[in-house]
Order: structure tokens, then C-alpha cells, then sequence
């Protein structure tokens, strides 16, 4: 089997757990996701299946898109809901306040990860460290927001919603906790959902609990539609087993209008697709980067 699952994670999972599942259903061994979700996150899980595994990084690469819900007043050691109260505080900021401090937080930005995170330091997980209790200094990295938009009034729970769109590295949980430190009383993230990424949106997903090992096939959708933004070259059969080989090819014996740029190529035989090929203006070569398919 060879392709991609949307998959619209469950609450209460993780992400290594849902690809088990799906390693179960289809009986392949390759199986991965691109972009983990926390346990308590749901929303889209793009998984690739097979040799399509090799195309995980144009996906962890993209922007993505969530729903959340702030809680203002407690702030979590985690920075969400999961996680044990550190400290609480009254809540005095009103719709108008919450408004102002969201236009602070778009565009480029340091953001520290929490330090419940899959991030390593010096070979061992930070959530890892954190469950031993100990506390390490975490460096910032450089995030961008790209939007981030109130969608409802804070309530009488102090909680209220948003939807924002990231780049990839940006934490959910750290931007909740870096607005309620703005706004004075602290914050928490009590729900998540990926709503899109890298142009797949929600809608498209299936639910983990319809797939069965007898309808699973009907959901992999073709692992080229990964990287569909990039142009679209043809091969004839004999440059397709050398480039299925590892060979390079000569852009001008390759059928393609005009190469004006160096960059990646989508490498087709016919109507099948066979990998990634790597334009080399300068040495006239295209050089294989990555390969899915077979002749």
C-alpha cells in the first residue's frame, strides 16, 4: 500500500498511537506521521504510507491552521489543561483587552517550546526531564503567526476561542500561556484542534473509528498530491529506470518547456509518479532527491 491517510486524530491518543493502528490495518511497516499532535489534540494527522514515508519533511515543513480554547486565570505547568496548576490568579481584562494583546502575537517572533515537549537536549526528550522534575534552559526559536482571531467572547468559565494560522515549530500551548502573561492573570490551553495543513483541511479527514482493515485502501489518496505545488516533469522509460537507479538525467533530453530555475520537480513515467528529481541548472542535470515510485 502507498499513499496518504488524512486522519482526523481522536482526543486521548497519541500520534505514535494512531500510526500503530494504522500500521495494523494496512499490514505495512512504513507508516509515519508529519506533525505530532499532543494526546489531548485532534484534528488533522496527515499519514503516509510506504515509500511515501520519504516525502514526510515537504509536509512537517507546511503552515498549519488550529482551533483552541483559552482558559484565562491558571497557568500549567504543561501550559495546558493536562497539566498540574501552578498558579491562579483573578481575571479583570475584558473582550476589548484580549483583542489588543492578540494583534501583539502577529508575525515573527522568539518563542520559548514548553517544557512538556517531544524537543530533545542532549539525547533526552524535555517531557522525559520534566516528569523527573528537572528544569532546563530551553532556547528560544524564531516563529511566525500569521493570523489569530477571537472567535468567541470570554465566557463565564474566563475561556474563550480562537483560530490562528502558524508556521511550522510554533506551540499552541506557549502562545496560551505568552497571552495570558500579557494579559496579567495567566493562561491555559484546555482544547486544540488542527484544522489544516499544508492545504488539507479538516473536511477531508477520516475518523479513526470508520477505518477497518477491509475499507482502509479507499481512504489512501495518491502520495503526489503531497507535494502538488511543485512543477510537473515527464521522463521517457529508458530515463525512468536510470533515474529509478539512482541515475541523473540531462534537462535537455528531458520533455519540459524551460527550466529557469533550480529547484525540485515532481518526475513522472507516463501517469506514474516516481520521486522528487532536483534541477541543476549550472551542470544542466536533473539528480534524483528522493524516490516513490518504480517503472
Amino acid at each position: 500500500m502507498l499513499g496518504l491517510l488524512l486522519l482526523d486524530k481522536p482526543e486521548g491518543i497519541t500520534s505514535f498511537g494512531a500510526v500503530a493502528k494504522i500500521k495494523k490495518l494496512t499490514g505495512e511497516k512504513r507508516v509515519g506521521h508529519t506533525g505530532t499532535l499532543d494526546p489531548m489534540a485532534t484534528g488533522v494527522l496527515p499519514i503516509l504510507v510506504g515509500r511515501a514515508t520519504v516525502l514526510s519533511q515537504y509536509l512537517i515543513e507546511a503552515d498549519k491552521s488550529y482551533n483552541a480554547t483559552i482558559k484565562l486565570g491558571i497557568a500549567t505547568d504543561s501550559c495546558d489543561i493536562t497539566g498540574n496548576v501552578i498558579s491562579q490568579s483573578d481575571v479583570n481584562c475584558k473582550d476589548n483587552d484580549i483583542e489588543c494583546v492578540l494583534r501583539q502575537f502577529l508575525g515573527r517572533q522568539m518563542q520559548t517550546p514548553p517544557m512538556f515537549s517531544a524537543i530533545k537536549q542532549n539525547g533526552v526528550r524535555m517531557y522525559e526531564l520534566a516528569r523527573r522534575g528537572e528544569t532546563v534552559d530551553i532556547p528560544a526559536r524564531e516563529i511566525e503567526v500569521f493570523s489569530l482571531d477571537k472567535k468567541s467572547c470570554l465566557n463565564k468559565q474566563n475561556e474563550f476561542v480562537i483560530d490562528c494560522t502558524v508556521s511550522k515549530g510554533t506551540y499552541i500551548r506557549s502562545l496560551c500561556r505568552d497571552i495570558g502573561k500579557v494579559l496579567g492573570c495567566g493562561a491555559t490551553l484546555t482544547t486544540l484542534c488542527r484544522t489544516k495543513t499544508a492545504g488539507f483541511d479538516i473536511s477531508r479527514c477520516v475518523s479513526l473509528d470508520d477505518l477497518t482493515d477491509e475499507n482502509i485502501s479507499e481512504y489512501i489518496i495518491p502520495c503526489d498530491k503531497v507535494v502538488d505545488y511543485l512543477p510537473k516533469i515527464s521522463v521517457s522509460e529508458k530515463q525512468a529506470i536510470r533515474f529509478c537507479n539512482g541515475g541523473q538525467l540531462s534537462l535537455d533530453r528531458v520533455r519540459y518547456d524551460n527550466f529557469q530555475n533550480d529547484g525540485l520537480y515532481r518526475v513522472y513515467y507516463e501517469d506514474k509518479f516516481l520521486g522528487l528529481g532536483q534541477a541543476d541548472l549550472g551542470q544542466n542535470l536533473l539528480k534524483i532527491e528522493c524516490l516513490v515510485g518504480q517503472v
